[in-house]
């Protein structure tokens, strides 16, 4: 005796493709890329940027801005 298959129409016939994301799929990336920026931004790590000024003096203005 076999089971009736139940299987679902094509996408063509439901007018196109449907994608649905988890919530954690666009969650990680934010917060690897947070994570990340903050490792950047942090003055207690900024002695490797010692011998350029310049990049020092920016890298702590866009800090003191994104800390507002």
């Amino acid at each position: 005796m076999s089971a009736p298959i139940h299987t679902r129409p094509p996408q063509a016939t439901r007018g196109g493709v449907e994608i649905r994301l988890p919530w954690w799929a666009l969650a990680l990336p934010v917060l690897a890329f947070v994570a990340l920026l903050l490792l950047i931004l942090n003055p207690a790590e900024a002695h490797a940027t010692a011998g350029d000024p310049g990049i020092a003096h920016l890298l702590e203005r866009v800090r003191q801005l994104t800390a507002h």
